[in-house]
């Protein structure tokens, strides 16, 4: 009965070791982790020797009790001098051999070199995410996993540096190759691993904190992605689950919330297709006037999907998903078919473009096609670049930037200081023309701060001879505050809001806006 309970266990292994209550390997039979080895020349070794870094796996196996099993562990066998071999350990006492422990190892991939061997440290959400995506654009299947780990507060600063070390080696090694673990939390942890993978990563964490003298629980849930998913929609619903995991120190069932997002993600997405396929959005246009005369001088194009509504949400997940380009040049190709109506007269016009859509040649090269049969049209068009998504290679964009002025068509910064990067695509980008966020400007009459703030912009501006616009204006009062500063451009309901034809006779005063509204689409 014995040999046949051997036999049993050994089936699904590829090699089979009996540890005595010493840690002796006292039996072993199957392949050792060499070609040609044989699992019995490892008799008489004490397991420790086998295992590279095994100190918790060995007192795991020592105590156990007859009938009792452990999880899959995945281990380090050494396979000869500076030569590593990963394998999977289950470890099980059979009472008719106890106190003998039965280990089973099945071998994962070949043989290789010690050095080869990094411990890489946890990463944090962003980086997870930036390491994901050439790994969701390249791997087959894939499964978003979180584990919650507990009780790793209080400890003492050695023993959370192990704690640390055995939770780091556990999820890195359990995460698909390309990737690295994150740390969501001080409790929550994610990682990519392959769908089929059976290893009990909660338990192998509480058997090591075991081993530290640590009393954990912990436990993991993991989302398949599904076979076949975009893998931008992929990424995109990652985050939103990621995300949610950092908040209110995370979600109930962040599995649940990664596949409900998953699902959204798909229909947004193909929603938004759609609309952009089918023009199915407007185009309103706001007029921006001198600030000395109030005449229009051109007017900027801001879309709409329903009757007065901005796409913000929409932008920030086409731009997400690498459909922001085609949106940009469909409301380039409106605002064109607009210039070119009967009575349009030399109506000048500002279109969005997204650092997306500037990411490569396809944009530039598009909207210089579009206006190839007509150059003077070039001339009454404005680009203006939002840092909605961030320009990630700021010399290419200046390169593209500029071809679209040697065209003829202007250039501007959008929403200048709201962002971070502001002040370098000023610095880096060969610009006509910088519009102010409306934050910067609303509370100039009543904060000297920001009053100084804004001239000290607009002096850079002035030296650097671009024209300046101010966006967000809501008063007479505000209007001459900022013409007395140097602003040449205003923009806000104060002149007229966006419509859906452009109106060159504006009213003497408009309606002062609503506070807190922002007429922009990003």
């Amino acid at each position: 009965m014995t040999t046949r309970l051997l036999g049993l266990a050994f089936a699904s292994a590829d090699a089979l070791i009996e540890v005595d209550s010493g840690g002796t390997i006292a039996f072993g039979i199957g392949v050792g982790p060499v070609s040609g080895q044989d699992a019995a020349a490892w008799t008489g070794k004490a397991l420790g020797d086998l295992l590279h870094e095994g100190g918790a796996v060995v007192a795991t196996v020592r105590a156990l009790q007859p009938g009792q099993r452990t999880p899959a562990v995945s281990v380090l066998l050494r396979a000869g001098p500076d030569r590593l071999r990963r394998a999977t350990l289950r470890a099980f006492v059979l009472p008719q051999l106890a106190p003998a422990v039965s280990c089973g190892l099945t071998y994962e991939g070949p043989a290789f070199m010690a050095s080869e061997l990094q411990t890489r440290p946890l990463v944090d959400a962003e980086t997870f995410m930036a390491e994901a995506a050439p790994v969701v654009e390249s791997a087959t299947g894939l499964a978003l996993a979180f584990l919650d780990v507990q009780g790793l507060e209080g400890l003492t600063d050695d023993v959370a540096a192990r704690m640390n070390r055995r939770i780091e080696a556990t999820l890195q090694s359990a995460a698909v190759q390309g990737s690295s673990a994150a740390q969501l939390t001080p409790e929550r942890f994610a990682l990519l691993r392959a769908p089929d993978d059976r290893r009990d990563i909660a338990a192998e964490i509480v058997e090591a904190g075991r081993a530290e003298g640590v009393d954990l629980s912990a436990r993991n849930f993991a989302s398949e992605v599904p076979k076949g998913a975009e893998s931008l929609c992929v990424l995109r619903a990652m985050r939103f689950a990621i995300e949610g995991c950092l908040k209110n120190d995370g979600l109930a069932n962040p599995q649940l919330a990664f596949a409900d997002s998953l699902k959204r993600t798909f229909r947004e997405a193909e929603t938004f297709r759609t609309l952009v396929k089918a023009r199915e959005f407007q185009v309103h246009y706001q007029p921006i006037v001198h600030l000395d005369s109030r005449a229009v001088h051109h007017f900027e194009a801001l879309a709409r999907f329903s009757a007065n509504s901005g796409p913000g949400e929409a932008i920030r997940m086409a731009e997400e998903l690498a459909l922001i380009e085609s949106f940009d040049l469909a409301v380039a190709e409106k605002v064109l078919k607009r210039m070119r109506q009967p009575g349009a007269g030399l109506l000048k016009m500002a279109i969005n473009v997204s650092g997306g859509s500037l990411g490569d040649d396809a944009y530039v090269e598009n909207l210089l096609h579009m206006t190839s049969g007509a150059t003077a049209e070039r001339k009454r068009l404005m680009v203006e670049v939002t840092e909605t998504a961030a320009l990630a290679d700021l010399e290419a964009a200046d390169r593209r930037l500029g071809a679209l002025r040697e065209a003829g068509i202007k250039v501007c910064i959008d929403d200048f200081g709201a962002g971070a990067a502001s002040y370098d695509y000023i610095r880096r980008l060969s610009v006509d023309a910088v519009k102010i966020d409306g934050a910067l400007i609303h509370d100039i009459e009543t904060d000297e701060r920001s009053a100084t703030m804004l001239r000290s912009i607009v002096e850079l501006c002035q030296s650097l001879k671009l024209e300046i616009i101010a966006e967000m204006i809501e008063t007479e009062s505000l209007a001459k505050a900022l013409q007395g500063m140097g602003v040449q451009f205003g923009q806000g309901w104060l002149f007229g809001r966006a419509e859906a034809e452009p109106r060159t006779q504006l009213a003497s005063v408009a309606p002062v806006r609503r506070r807190g509204a922002v007429e922009a689409w990003g």
